[in-house]
């Protein structure tokens, strides 16, 4: 029998963690926001990209910008993505400029563009990605990007990254190209960091197997590899004869004794192999 985590067993709980992780992801995304993208002038993207912008063009307090933008937004949540939704941007959208607020005055991290902009995008990515993981979102353009990915299934990755490129060339407008440059850098290594969150750290192997000696593969790698195969129909091109596909799924870790084992058993074996990022079910991850 599986054994059901907290999480599962109470829904109350797992409500209270989805808001700790848009507070959290919040005060990262303002922290990151503060220490090195404003006082490089990197605006990568996002409400917070234009109140840079408005910040050093009119002197206008980042924090009072973004509650302002906000707004719309977070209207715009609650109608498309429903009530539940909208409380938790409401606490992301309010939570979000009040720790920009009150870290106003923490000094500069670095005032090297490119480290700010890598370094800001990955605290910038992480925060949001986490903020994601929680269900939730902290207004601006990336609930923009929750509603395009609901809508159309695009990676939220490149929801916010596709949304906020008009606000990079907005930046390279209203201060230098250089400037624009690093807020694509920014950008880049944001959805980059927001897919990684979504994703996992952990990295699976998905081999396909095409061979002569299906069942004694299959079994080595019952026996061996302790994972579990599905066959796939298929046809040879040339033949048209069915040649069914193996396919298993293992850690990256086993991947070198799933490669020695089908070697031994068929030297001529077809084998295709490609990276799957989270795996969810019996032997990988909990769904």
């Amino acid at each position: 029998m599986n054994r059901r985590t907290p999480v599962e067993l109470n829904p109350t709980f797992k409500t209270i963690l989805e808001y700790i992780h848009v507070l959290i992801g919040s005060a990262i995304i303002a922290i990151g926001f503060n220490v090195f993208l404003l006082p490089n002038e990197i605006a990568s993207g996002g409400v917070s990209g234009i109140s840079t912008i408005l910040y050093g063009l009119l002197g206008w307090k980042p924090a009072f910008v973004q509650w302002a933008l906000n707004i719309p937004l977070f209207i715009a949540g609650i109608l498309l993505l429903g009530r539940q939704f909208g409380i938790k941007t409401l606490v992301g959208t309010v939570f979000l400029p009040l720790v920009v607020f009150w870290t106003e005055t923490w000094e500069p991290w670095t005032m090297n563009p490119l480290l700010a902009s890598i370094f800001g995008g990955i605290t910038v990515g992480l925060g949001i990605g986490i903020v994601f993981r929680g269900k939730g979102s902290t207004g601006g353009t990336d609930l923009a990007a929750q509603i395009v990915h609901k809508y159309t299934g695009m990676t939220l990755g490149s929801c916010v990254a596709f949304i906020d490129g008009v606000i990079v060339l907005s930046a390279a407008l209203a201060f230098d190209i250089e400037k624009g440059l690093y807020a694509v850098i920014g950008l880049y290594v944001t959805s980059k960091t927001i897919d990684m969150v979504q994703l996992g750290l952990g990295r699976s192997k998905m081999v396909y197997i095409i061979t002569n000696r299906q069942a004694e593969v299959r079994d080595a790698i019952y026996k061996v590899v302790n994972r579990g195969v599905t066959k796939l129909p298929a046809y040879g091109g040339y033949t048209n004869e069915e040649k069914p596909i193996v396919l298993v799924v293992v850690h990256q870790t086993e991947f070198t004794k799933l490669k020695e084992v089908v070697q031994t058993v068929d030297p001529r074996a077809f084998v295709i192999v490609a990276d799957a990022h989270e795996v969810l079910g019996e032997g990988f991850k909990r769904v």
